[in-house]
């Protein structure tokens, strides 16, 4: 069980939350996985990062740059690596992933429309752990706008802060899967830890006194490729440009989520 479910009504005070059922179906799920004893203390650590984190922001707010992303064609497949970093502690920005109460980030207008919507979340297989996630992603064609659905299968390792996912129906779409990897960044190590070179975060917590904070770095590789007609021109680079921008636009909207976590009270 994590912390970050807690402070979504702060987050999202003006939007409409889930169905109570499936955020706690999602918690329960997680809390079965964890000893109580180490639950609390993941929360406690958690808590005195995000504190960190939070005055540190009053005086020298954090910058997150870009995502920097590459693109490359092989055999009619699209692959976009991608690396961005986050400015909340790493299972902070697995929670922001992952988003297992399908709290609502991407607003983009006054009608709360949403870039990609949840809609469903299911677990399939308790070890490991499998769900399938249903969601929709919003387009606009000149006059005309709707929202085109995704069925996706997620792989998720909380341990080790990383994901795999491939879709299951995605309409366009041939090819759509890729993965995720979350590390942490010491990023107080020069200022507070001197010529040490922090390897783990005991490590990092004993050379900085406890006051180091710990930021989030995203290693993603994606996939995809259209179905025919859809994979020829004019038709693969329009769809090719607007799915490597929708994706780009999802990044940074996360970022901004990062940027509200960071200014919360915690104490």
């Amino acid at each position: 069980m994590s912390i970050y479910p807690r402070f979504g009504g702060l987050i999202n005070q003006n939007i409409e939350q889930p169905p109570k059922g499936e955020s706690e179906r999602s918690e329960n799920v997680e809390s079965n996985s964890e000893s109580e004893m180490d639950t609390n203390s993941t929360e406690d650590e958690e808590i005195k990062q995000l504190n960190l984190w939070s005055n540190a922001e009053k005086k020298h707010p954090w910058y997150d740059p870009p995502p920097k992303v590459k693109v490359t064609m092989k055999r009619g497949i699209c692959h976009m690596n991608i690396e961005l970093t986050l400015g909340v502690p790493p299972d902070g920005a697995y929670e922001l992933f992952i988003n297992p109460t399908n709290i609502p980030f991407f607003v983009i207008d006054k009608f709360r429309r949403q870039l990609l919507e949840n809609k469903s979340r299911k677990v399939l297989k308790k070890d490991g752990q499998i769900v399938k996630v249903e969601k929709a992603v919003a387009w606009d064609f000149f006059w005309w706008s709707g929202a085109l659905p995704i069925s996706l299968i997620v792989d998720e390792n909380k341990k080790d802060r990383k994901a795999k996912y491939k879709k299951q129906k995605m309409m366009f779409m041939k090819v759509f899967e890729g993965s995720w990897k979350i590390e942490p960044l010491y990023v107080d190590a020069a200022r507070l830890c001197k010529q040490m070179k922090p390897k783990n975060q005991e490590e990092y917590k004993k050379c900085s006194g406890g006051q180091g904070k710990i930021a989030s770095k995203v290693t993603m590789d994606q996939y995809f490729q259209p179905y025919f007609p859809f994979n020829i021109p004019p038709l693969s680079s329009y769809i090719r440009e607007i799915t490597i921008k929708t994706t780009k636009t999802l990044l940074k909207m996360l970022q901004e989520r990062a940027t509200i976590l960071r200014e919360m009270p915690y104490s």
